[in-house]
């Protein structure tokens, strides 16, 4: 059975699984145009330079490792000619796993694609196999916006996500720098987050995030926190001390001074003995 065949940069296969077209392209399954597959020296090798993920799970890579010193590395990577070298395109894990295991050589496929096309399969590779975490997908989103001036709309389309996926993901990045770092990490979720984007203070912002991960809050608690701290509850007046309050008012305007009072006592304020004389004589205690 003969081999499919994709037209020069893979422009047919976005908007399909490119994750599978890519493993078929990796396995034989699959032929570019100019392509040829042969054995590379791993220092010729450069990584993706548009490749969005940048946390590797290094246990996962370690047993990887394991497994090519031992069998060898089964399914090539993916590669364009470089300027110097090659470029890696696809199999960023398997490289670094060659390198783990001391490997001098890795079978590739050399293909020509452009620099765009690699941002776009290094997206679209990752985001299908859910290997990003938000931030990652949505710097990956910022860069292809920023270099090729695509719209939300556009990119949408190109990555087969709907246009609020794209513009919910990439207000994250107005978040500071440190609770993006604990979604990297997996201290908090993208639900997390994004409930802290309605919050205006930068500092207030860090301080919820910290509280959410210092006591291991829910989503649902951490929207209520916000909430809160957004609408703060205005403490109910205690009927008494309206009724207090009334009283001072009508006594200092009697009196033309000021006047205390609580609940156990009235005091008059005085300026000087004859401004005493004065309240006095108001209360007729004194003769005129």
């Amino acid at each position: 059975m003969d081999n499919k065949k994709l037209g020069k940069g893979l422009s047919s296969i976005f908007g399909e699984d490119v994750a599978k077209v890519l493993d078929d392209i990796q396995n034989g399954d699959v032929q570019t145009e100019k392509q040829e597959q042969k054995k590379i020296d791993i220092t010729q090798i450069r990584p993706n330079p548009y490749q969005p993920r940048k946390v590797f799970d290094q246990e996962a890579l370690k047993e990887l490792s394991d497994s090519i010193a031992q069998h060898g590395v089964f399914t090539p990577i993916l590669v364009k000619k470089g300027i110097r070298g090659y470029d890696l395109i696809a199999g960023e894990r398997r490289l670094r796993a060659s390198k783990m295991a001391g490997l001098e050589e890795i079978p590739a496929i050399i293909v020509d694609f452009d620099d765009q096309q690699m941002m776009e399969i290094a997206l679209l590779e990752n985001i299908q196999r859910e290997d990003l975490n938000v931030i990652e997908e949505a710097k990956a989103y910022e860069n292809l916006i920023n270099r090729f001036q695509y719209t939300q709309e556009q990119l949408a389309h190109r990555v087969g996500k709907s246009r609020e996926h794209i513009t919910n993901t990439l207000r994250l990045l107005k978040l500071p720098e440190q609770v993006q770092e604990y979604v990297v990490n997996k201290q908090l979720s993208m639900g997390h987050v994004r409930a802290l984007l309605s919050l205006k203070d930068e500092d207030r912002i860090l301080k919820t995030a910290q509280k959410a991960i210092d006591q291991n809050l829910s989503v649902r608690k951490v929207e209520q926190l916000v909430k809160d701290i957004n609408n703060p509850k205005v403490p109910e007046k205690n009927p008494e001390d309206i009724y207090l309050k009334d009283i001072k008012v009508k006594l200092e305007e009697f009196f033309k001074t000021n006047v205390s009072v609580s609940n156990h006592s009235i005091s008059i304020h005085v300026e000087d003995k004859e401004d005493m004389n004065r309240i006095l004589e108001m209360l007729h205690l004194v003769e005129d």
